[in-house]
């Protein structure tokens, strides 16, 4: 007698598999239509504020290197002093500093390219911006006998200047490194975020976030500090203008993606065997660095120990001038020793 067919098995029922992939299902597909809205929107928004800013009237120019450079010059007499901005800076970040300088000191400050009012002309390396630097010396007739400057560099500035002084010491009376460690391990947006923003979607944020006084003013205020005087309208377009000129928006997604601006530790080490006066000046709170940023700084390059501003913090030439500027008048009195 044969054996009774087998029947097949019964599955389990699992409602809950279905509802979760339908669920699922659901929200993809919310996700695409909020997807397609906010992409939508975007562009709609950005052809709606495509419209780009000016220039202020009345601005300098002159050609150095490759570049037509916006500059500013105070004073008529003295040892020359070169400002050199960080990124995101321009000219007028010195405007409360260059006036106390010029008192004793001719003083010059340049936009470079891909900030202020520069001709945008990349590439933004710090070849580049040290082959401005140099062009604008040459341009102002600097660099000769008597006529050796100091140069500032504040913040990324600080590579530029010491890159200049690695290829051209004999040019220059001194090099001041102000709020920066000249490294390309230094400050700045990380790598990954050039990942993460694109198009539309970061030129929208970038221009509603210059459309909000509070954004900038709190941007502003991490990194300058109580001591700084509040931004009115006027400080608000300081800062808000020059990245709504023409190219200014591309010019920030190529920086951006290339980090930055900095030189290797064994490149900046090399400036400790120039024979140039040489200073280290740091805020005593500045967060964008470890606290043993400024001593490590000055023996790397073979500079005095570093001189330290109580309370200050990243934009020390906004908080604390004066005290820049007894800093700077100390490296003028040792670079006019050093060439007696």
């Amino acid at each position: 007698m044969s054996a009774p067919p087998s029947l097949p098995s019964e599955r389990p029922h699992r409602p809950h598999r279905s509802r979760l992939r339908r669920w699922l299902r659901r929200l993809a597909l919310g996700c695409g239509v909020v997807l397609v809205v906010v992409t939508a929107a975007s562009f709609v928004y950005n052809g709606v504020t495509a419209g780009r800013a000016t220039p202020p009237r009345g601005l300098r120019y002159v050609q150095a290197a490759d570049v037509r450079t916006r500059y500013q010059t105070w004073g008529t007499a003295g040892p020359p002093v070169v400002l050199v901005h960080g990124a995101f800076e321009s000219v007028d970040t010195w405007s409360r500093l260059a006036p106390l300088l010029a008192r004793d000191h001719r003083v010059y400050a340049l936009d470079l390219t891909g900030d202020g009012y520069s001709e945008r002309h990349g590439p933004y390396t710090v070849d580049h911006f040290t082959r401005q630097l140099l062009g604008f010396l040459a341009a102002m007739h600097l660099g000769g006998p008597g006529e050796r400057p100091l140069l500032v560099g504040h913040s990324s500035g600080a590579a530029v200047v010491t890159e200049a002084a690695l290829r051209a010491p004999g040019r220059l009376g001194g090099v001041m490194l102000l709020d920066g460690d000249a490294l390309d391990t230094g400050a700045g947006p990380p790598p990954a975020l050039k990942y993460v923003l694109f198009d539309p979607y970061r030129t929208s944020l970038l221009r509603l976030g210059l459309g909000v006084d509070a954004v900038i003013r709190s941007v502003y205020d991490a990194q300058c500090g109580p001591a700084c005087p509040r931004l009115d309208a006027a400080g608000l377009d300081q800062w808000r203008r020059p990245l709504r000129v023409p190219g200014a928006e591309s010019a920030l997604w190529s920086m951006l993606a290339a980090g930055v601006p900095g030189l290797p530790a064994d490149q900046v080490a090399r400036l400790a065997g120039v024979r140039l006066p040489k200073s280290v000046v740091f805020g005593a709170q500045d967060d964008v660095f470890t606290r043993q940023t400024p001593q490590e700084t000055a023996r790397r390059i073979g500079a005095p120990p570093a001189a330290l501003i109580p309370g200050a913090r990243h934009l020390t030439m906004i908080s604390s001038p004066k005290a820049v500027a007894a800093a700077v008048d100390r490296l003028t009195a040792a670079s006019l020793a050093a060439s007696r």
